[in-house]
């Protein structure tokens, strides 16, 4: 990874190793060959906005430089793109302009976060058996269902001339995020799964496996 000139700061990442919105930011920042360094937010139940990097919405990941912070995945990863020496050519959510690619994406980030709820939900000691997580892990359970149908014709309408896309990022950090955290067996989900091994051989994919921070 290449540095950045000795008179700029290297970024801070506020995120987790375990956490697949902050995963996207490390692989797009191996992608841009963005030096930084992590800082692990210990507590995801903290009410403090200071242990988010001042994150208002208490959510990781912010990005912290000296010209100011940014918060959220796909804000971090343009930034990360607009900075880099030699930027990668990159598919951005508002460049699907067809309806099934779109909903993919757009299903994609609505499964991280309904992932997140009831990951958090569990972690708080919530009942699994209430209404709402019930009605959480049906939602899911739909997306996968929508995504493992549509992702192939989804990924074929990208445009070819790509190093990345967004899509294509996030999507692997849901679904390896699943079978990281337990939350879903993914085995069912064959489609899903030859993208993953397909997408997992990048050099980037290597830097950034989940793991839990000491």
């Amino acid at each position: 990874m290449t540095l950045q000139s000795p008179d700029t700061a290297v970024p801070t990442l506020m995120g987790r190793s375990s956490s697949h919105f902050t995963r996207i930011v490390r692989v797009f920042a191996a992608e841009t060959r963005t030096a930084h360094t992590l800082h692990v937010v210990r507590d995801l139940m903290s009410s403090d906005v200071k242990d988010y990097g001042g994150n208002p919405a208490l959510r990781i990941p912010t990005w912290k430089t000296e010209q100011g912070s940014w918060f959220g995945a796909l804000n971090i990863c343009r930034e990360l793109c607009r900075r880099a020496s030699n930027p990668p050519r990159v598919v951005w959510p508002e460049d699907l302009t067809e309806p099934l690619p779109a909903n993919a994406q757009e299903l994609i980030l609505q499964a991280m976060s309904t992932e997140v709820s009831l990951v958090m939900a569990k972690a708080g000691g919530a009942s699994e058996g209430g209404a709402h997580p019930a009605k959480q892990r049906q939602s899911l359970l739909n997306m996968l269902a929508w995504l493992e149908e549509n992702t192939p014709a989804a990924l074929a309408a990208l445009p070819r001339e790509r190093d990345l896309s967004f899509l294509e990022v996030s999507l692997y950090c849901l679904v390896m995020h699943l079978e990281f955290r337990g939350v879903l067996s993914m085995a069912p989900y064959a489609a899903l799964n030859a993208f993953c091994q397909r997408f997992g051989t990048r050099a980037s994919i290597a830097e950034t496996a989940f793991q839990f921070d000491p």
